[in-house]
């Protein structure tokens, strides 16, 4: 499905009210905790693909689980079923997901006495694992990988006898997504402590029945703020449900985007989004090594401001559903844009010019096609392979349609 977006700027519905739906990373990390502690009930799951899938692969008793896309299934599922005790299950994926390294984890989860095989290519999905306790306790692992290896490991801990005493080595990245990680341990009672590069989870074999609520999806968000920045100045969106100390790293969006003309005001579980008069910017410098998955949505906005930007700490960005800084690099190119990228940096040159009716492939990656849609304030876009935002927002085109953008489905 190709999707042509048309609107304006001064065309934009003010004052409206969205509800976004739990946040993919909470969500996911509270399935596989609720797997292992069953008296956890959730509430405000995420809609998401991904969510869909992690729940399948829980409920169910097959042997071989296809995760598709997924790669917060992948390496979540990887640790799950490495301690559960006489079972063995293959997991597999698509064909993009069988070049997502899995070495690290699989590597660790040895350390802990894990047994896993490789069935395809050394160090990468599929994976057969057979099921076992797991009695050792210290793991080391490199700090710059992504660290859904490392909250994988995390997830797991309370369970194993001896819980887990894990040293980073080196630079640590995404270190929000590992805090959310410790919060929500900590929140169900399970002891942790994170100090210098060592992080320890103390054995919880049992915990209280307690519901869990899931914040509303900062990511998704994001896109929303775009399209305010973009907008007329005055315009207002307000979106729920989100805390003003969130648990979630890509929360770093009001601050971000504080710089690029949108004001942030919390009201409960509201969050409006106003756009300024006096925004004033030539460059935005940002070192984003703990909130990677918002740089395709900055870079995008930052062209249609006719700003620069200079972003670093990106090298997680290769291993994604795609190779997202080629990606970015391959269509903002399309759009007129001169933009260069290094294996964990993109620098975009401030212009004024954007090509109207390009094509923007997605490479099956649904952070491509919302990124590049809030254009569609500047410049009529096609959104190629449309569907694809399933994957984390499903309600995303029908949002954008109740905020006034113009959306028909072409060849």
């Amino acid at each position: 499905m190709n999707l042509k977006l048309i609107t304006n700027s001064q065309f934009i519905i003010d004052n409206s009210h969205l509800k976004i739906t739990g946040s993919k990373s909470e969500s996911n990390r509270l399935l596989l905790l609720r797997a292992l502690f069953p008296n956890i009930s959730i509430e405000n799951i995420s809609n998401s693909d991904d969510s869909e899938v992690m729940q399948m692969a829980l409920r169910g008793n097959e042997e071989i689980i296809d995760i598709h896309h997924t790669g917060t299934a992948m390496r979540f599922l990887t640790a799950f079923f490495a301690v559960q005790e006489n079972r063995t299950v293959t997991l597999t994926g698509s064909p993009r997901m069988k070049e997502r390294p899995i070495k690290i984890l699989v590597e660790a989860l040895r350390q802990l006495g894990a047994k896993i095989e490789y069935l395809e290519n050394e160090g990468f999905p599929p994976i057969k694992i057979t099921g076992q306790k797991l009695s050792q306790s210290k793991v080391s692992l490199p700090a710059s990988i992504s660290s859904q290896y490392i909250s994988a490991l995390l997830l797991i801990a309370g369970k194993l006898e001896n819980g887990i005493e894990l040293t980073l080595e080196g630079e640590i990245t995404s270190v929000p997504y590992i805090k959310m990680t410790l919060a929500l341990l900590n929140d169900l009672k399970i002891h942790t402590s994170f100090e210098e590069n060592v992080i320890k989870v103390f054995p919880k074999p049992e915990i209280e029945t307690k519901v869990m609520t899931v914040e509303s999806d900062w990511s998704s968000a994001s896109y929303f703020f775009s399209i305010v920045a973009l907008a007329k100045d005055g315009t207002t969106i307000t979106l729920s449900s989100y805390k003003e100390n969130s648990l979630q790293g890509d929360s770093a969006l009001v601050e971000i985007y504080k710089k690029m003309g949108v004001e942030t005001h919390f009201d409960g579980n509201k969050m409006t989004l106003v756009k300024q008069s006096n925004f004033k910017l030539e460059t935005l410098n940002l070192d984003l090594n703990s909130t990677p998955d918002i740089a395709q949505t900055i870079v995008v906005t930052c062209l249609g401001l006719g700003i620069g930007c200079h972003l670093t700490g990106l090298h997680t960005l290769k291993i994604k559903e795609t190779d997202r800084l080629e990606a970015l690099r391959i269509e903002l190119t399309k759009l007129g844009a001169n933009i260069s990228v290094t294996n964990d940096s993109l620098t975009l040159v401030p212009s004024n010019r954007i090509n109207p009716d390009v094509k923007i492939a997605t490479y099956n990656d649904h952070r491509m096609a919302m990124a590049f849609a809030p254009l569609a304030l500047k410049e009529p876009i096609i959104i190629e392979n449309a569907e694809v935002v399933s994957k984390s927002f499903p309600d995303f085109w029908n949002d954008l349609k109740s905020l006034g953008f113009g959306i028909s489905e072409i060849d």
